[in-house]
């Protein structure tokens, strides 16, 4: 439930730019978080090299690729439909390969191979690279599954093909998987333990972006302040890394740091941060670094502290507590964003209330709240019966929603009169006339376009806002560009 689900992304196709000598034809679709996006990148770019190009028209494709997200049952049943519809397809087109990636591959490979039939081939998060080889197997029609997960795989030598939509911003894969086993969440099972990436092959990465003309890069993990770079391997194993690798080692203050002097003149975000690893020296950074944006996802899933251990969060809501005064004491102008679960098995009414007071003390900007729903193979789904009616989970979840508006409009409103830094990156949805971007907190603000283009750093003073739209009129260039 760290995985942060953009419901305006979903179901997106990546197309790229041609290369005249590849004769096939690939149409990919992803769901699920960021790091699911960030995934297809990586697949698009390794079967470029195999002779595809991208297609965003479903029934010319010679393959069909879904990158799944186990996450709730919701996205799965989405994905279902998906892979229903593709299968109409190929019934006109049976040269058509169908194949399903993902968090989604590793849970329910046997069903959808064997069982079901409805696929060619599954491929895990761990074995992209693995894909040319597993499309041979189909070629030669037999059925192909590779769902290992790796100890190292973390993807640092592919140059991801990038979606070329706006060439602002991207995303930058720091770490793969996750060790904190919480009761409710998938990714332990589906992405394999934690490891991190090489910190150079990072920076060239970004190098890359930079030479390209993108403006802003988000640092993505499931647990990004857990990142630990000791030569390669498990973080686990690192009790067992020798002195000098040891001595040596980078963490995630460090190489956010390393990223913040290195592109001064790119924004930089990160996500997904984990409350008992967000440490004081992460908020010092941010704190120093102008181009690191004034932005902490800090899931913390519930108020409750009995609730809290149910679900092996590694934190109370005491430690939450004070972590939030750490960072408005460090970072005063930061926004706070949250994960909150409702109706989580045993939940209590107090339980609930103490979820609404936790809420009211933060006040956070903006959240990402949903419904408990039960995952297979999780330890909440083994262990714990499902036992808060989904009457009292929709009545609950509701509740925290409304709080939650209330709260947006509330920091908002402390946005009127100032002025922001605003990296614009498209045209806004209800007006040709108006530019859209996101302040340092993560903000959407819109603009009158006047003589600015895409990709400029503007100063914009706001006038008036919504719970969730800052409304401003521009003053200038900022100092970035």
């Amino acid at each position: 439930m760290e995985k942060i689900i953009e419901e305006s992304k979903q179901g997106e196709s990546l197309v790229l730019e041609n290369k005249p000598e590849n004769t096939k034809k690939l149409f990919i679709e992803s769901y699920g978080c960021a790091m699911n996006f960030s995934d297809s990148e990586v697949v698009a770019s390794i079967l470029s090299d195999g002779g595809y190009n991208t297609t965003s028209v479903l029934e010319e494709a010679d393959l069909v690729l879904v990158n799944t997200c186990s996450i709730r049952d919701k996205a799965e049943q989405t994905i279902r439909k998906r892979l229903e519809k593709y299968n109409a397809v190929k019934r006109t087109n049976p040269k058509m390969k169908v194949g399903v990636l993902g968090c989604m591959a590793e849970r329910l490979k046997s069903q959808f191979l064997e069982e079901e039939k409805i696929v060619d081939l599954v491929v895990g998060p761990d074995a992209y690279k693995d894909l040319p080889n597993l499309l041979a197997e189909v070629e030669e029609g037999r059925d192909a599954i590779n769902v290992i997960l790796s100890k190292e795989e973390t993807y640092g030598d592919i140059s991801p093909v990038r979606l070329m939509s706006n060439g602002i911003t991207a995303l930058v894969s720091i770490t793969r998987g996750c060790d904190n086993m919480c009761t409710f969440c998938v990714v332990p099972f589906t992405r394999g333990r934690e490891r991190s990436r090489e910190p150079q092959s990072i920076m060239a990465e970004i190098q890359d972006l930079w030479n390209k003309g993108f403006k802003e890069i988000t640092l993505l993990g499931q647990n990004v302040d857990s990142y630990l770079w000791y030569g390669g391997g498990l973080k686990k194993d690192f009790v067992n890394a020798s002195e000098m690798q040891k001595a040596t080692a980078v963490d995630f203050d460090q190489l956010l740091e390393m990223v913040a002097v290195g592109f001064p003149k790119m924004r930089i975000r990160f996500s997904t941060s984990n409350p008992q690893d967000m440490h004081e020296s992460i908020l010092h950074v941010i704190a120093k670094y102008p181009n690191i944006c004034k932005h902490i996802h800090l899931p913390v899933q519930s108020g409750s502290n009995r609730i809290l251990k149910e679900m092996n969060r590694l934190h109370t809501r005491e430690e939450y507590m004070a972590l939030i005064d750490k960072i408005r004491a460090i970072v005063p102008d930061a926004s706070i964003s949250q994960d909150m679960i409702a109706g989580f098995p045993t939940e209590s009414e107090q339980d609930h209330q103490d979820t609404m007071s936790l809420m009211e003390y933060v006040k956070y900007n903006f959240g990402y709240m949903y419904s408990y729903s039960e995952r297979p193979g999780t330890l909440a789904g083994r262990k714990m019966k499902d036992d808060v009616e989904e009457e009292t989970k929709a009545r609950r979840l509701q509740e925290i929603v409304d709080l939650q508006q209330k709260h947006a409009w509330f920091r908002s409103e402390e946005f009127v009169g100032k002025t922001v830094e605003v990296l614009v990156e498209k045209v806004s949805k209800k007006s040709k006339d108006e530019f859209s971007g996101r302040n340092s907190q993560s903000i959407t603000v819109v603009f009158p376009k006047e003589d600015y283009k895409i990709g400029d750093f503007v100063n914009v003073k706001i006038t008036s806002c919504t719970s969730g739209t800052l409304k401003g009129e521009a003053v200038g260039l900022s100092s970035m560009n």
